[in-house]
């Protein structure tokens, strides 16, 4: 898809103003909240908000709302990214206000982590007190590392990254990994623990396991870990993450299977007490996954919930056509 000349011309008047090209070049970083950019280029909330309506305006930016803050990224791919990347490509690395802006942002992230090693901190009890009711989170790892397979994947992507345990276990076998939460607080943990597992190749941002807004087929490898009793509609979750699943690539989903512990739902918010297979194969076959394995994990006490990992396979293209 290609831009008219005034579409062009809209978007070369929306980043050609010198406040708005410094919000573009921090935004090419990661997403912000209204008031991190208010800090960070020391102007009022009305100002800002103002250009980042022209930036959104232009196809620049996208806003999304969480809770009482409202987020800003780059747009995805198009035409429109295309135009934003070519122009801050052409800025000098050494620019002193880009500089500054970029020295004010490295504070602004060192506060989050900071804030985000107390809130784990803080609820630490509530994610000890579910994990005491499982088997070891060594086995269900060795478990999805086996149902991953050994092999290099081109793309990764988390749906539901919370801390981003999922990521540093697979990123090491992934050339790029996309890790999308809705909690801003989550995805503040997991920044912090991909970069002290060394991770480089990881990229972490607001978005919806529902909408995801990624093209079709867009993964080799996708998980969905601990997510789906959380979810009203978990069949539309599978059928989203089944969407993006390559030719040839697979889907793991990993959750409980059916118990009776009713202060979940009170407790820890669980929406759904685990999934039969029979459940998730027929979601999976309706997103055009036919092909599972399923293996258990029984508890380590009998009271416990025992850990379900579901790996569905996408036929190869080839394949699929024939059939």
């Amino acid at each position: 898809m290609q831009l008219s000349a005034r579409q062009i011309v809209d978007v070369l008047r929306a980043a050609g103003e010198p406040t708005r090209l410094r919000i573009l070049a921090l935004l090419q970083r990661e997403e912000l909240a209204v008031l991190e950019l208010c800090r960070v280029l020391d102007q009022s909330q009305p100002r800002v908000s103002r250009h980042l309506k022209l930036l959104a305006e232009a196809g620049l930016v996208e806003r999304f709302p969480d809770g009482a803050w409202v987020f800003y990224r780059l747009a995805g791919v198009g035409p429109q990214h295309d135009v934003a990347a070519e122009v801050l490509s052409r800025i000098a690395p050494d620019d002193p206000v880009l500089g500054r802006d970029r020295r004010k942002l490295d504070d602004v992230q060192a506060e989050r982590a900071a804030a985000a090693a107390a809130y784990f901190a803080e609820n630490a009890t509530q994610w000890d007190q579910i994990r005491a009711l499982y088997v070891g989170d060594a086995a269900v790892e060795a478990k999805i590392l086996e149902a991953a397979g050994a092999a290099r994947v081109r793309r990764l992507v988390d749906l539901g990254a919370g801390t981003g345990r999922m990521l540093t276990l697979l990123g090491p076998q992934a050339e790029q990994a996309l890790g999308l939460d809705l909690s801003q607080q989550m995805l503040n943990i997991a920044r912090r623990n991909t970069a002290e597992a060394g991770l480089t190749n990881v990229e972490l941002r607001h978005g919806d396991i529902f909408d995801t807004r990624l093209p079709e087929g867009v993964a080799d490898l996708v998980v969905v870990h601990q997510v789906l009793h959380y979810l009203g509609d978990p069949a539309a979750a599978v059928r989203e993450a089944a969407r993006i699943v390559a030719p040839g690539g697979r889907l793991i989903i990993v959750d409980f299977a059916p118990h009776k512990l009713e202060f979940l739902r009170e407790a820890h918010q669980h929406r759904r007490l685990g999934f039969s297979d029979e459940e998730m194969g027929r979601w999976l076959a309706d997103a055009d996954l036919p092909s599972v394995e399923h293996s258990a994990l029984p508890p380590a006490r009998a009271d416990g919930l025992t850990v379900k990992i579901w790996a569905a396979h996408r036929a190869p293209t080839a394949l699929r056509s024939a059939a």
